[in-house]
């Protein structure tokens, strides 16, 4: 006896319904920015990080405030200050970028410095569901 089939009724495959799992990861962008309690009650993105960026400038710029400053020439400069918001949603002073700033007002940096350790813990920020360290420039003008 001998038996003809198609080499169609086998089936050579694998599960045809495996899921595909993206594995291209974009690290330019969360898919939740950090955010302050106050900002958390906002449903869109770029309204959330408005939020938390204005209420950062914010509260920095009240620590500034308070403090008196006392220079040879005038000042019209910005200056740039990176943080580092990382998992536990803790603000850490990364550095400032100015050269005639740091110059001028060598104290500066030390108020910009107690100013971001006064902050409150905030949410981190979220890719594909996990918290993740981000980093942030914010620029500060100074006129003085």
């Amino acid at each position: 006896m001998i038996f003809c089939t198609s080499c169609d009724k086998f089936s050579f495959s694998k599960n045809k319904n495996v899921q595909v799992i993206d594995t291209i990861v974009d690290f330019t962008s969360v898919d939740t920015f950090p955010s302050f309690k106050d900002c958390d009650s906002f449903i869109d993105k770029i309204k959330k990080q408005d939020c938390f960026r204005n209420t950062i400038h914010q509260k920095i710029g009240e620590e500034l405030q308070k403090h008196t400053f006392s220079i040879k020439d005038s000042i019209d400069t910005t200056v740039l200050v990176d943080l580092i918001i990382n998992v536990k949603g803790e603000i850490v002073f990364d550095g400032l970028q100015s050269s005639q700033v740091n110059a001028e007002l060598p104290e500066l940096e030390n108020v910009i410095r107690s100013s971001i350790d006064s902050l409150p813990t905030v949410l981190p920020a979220v890719k594909r569901g996990i918290p993740v360290t981000t980093k942030y420039q914010l620029p500060i003008r100074i006129k003085l």
